[in-house]
């Protein structure tokens, strides 16, 4: 089977439903990962909101080092490049510490504290 990719678009129709099943495939996955994203989203803005009520530092350098080798472990496993995967985790983590700074920044000129 020969496929032929031209300015028109001729492809053999064989190998164009199984480019169209497998891209359905990807924005089926694109998509699940935007929700899982959110999820982690919500959770990391509590630990924000929690942090800031008792005056923790936005950011966990430990935490984030430990996350950082726990990935890197995951994605070894799962036969992805770690080093991607490391630099997925550090624009997300990086996302995440600076929510947390604009949370600390909010509840410091609103004056809340715990108990309030």
């Amino acid at each position: 089977m020969t496929t032929r990719n031209t300015a028109t678009g001729d492809v053999d129709p064989t190998v164009r439903a199984e480019l169209d099943r497998l891209r359905d495939s990807i924005d089926n996955i694109d998509a699940a990962v935007v929700h899982m994203l959110a999820e982690r989203f919500k959770c990391t803005q509590q630990v924000g909101h929690l942090k800031a009520a008792h005056h923790l530092p936005p950011a966990d350098p430990a935490r984030e080092a430990a996350q950082i080798d726990r990935l890197r472990r995951l994605a070894e496993s799962a036969k992805l490049d770690p080093a991607f995967a490391e630099k997925l985790l550090n624009f997300i983590i990086a996302e995440v510490i600076r929510h947390h700074e604009r949370i600390a920044d909010d509840a410091t000129s609103t004056g809340d504290t715990p108990g309030k």
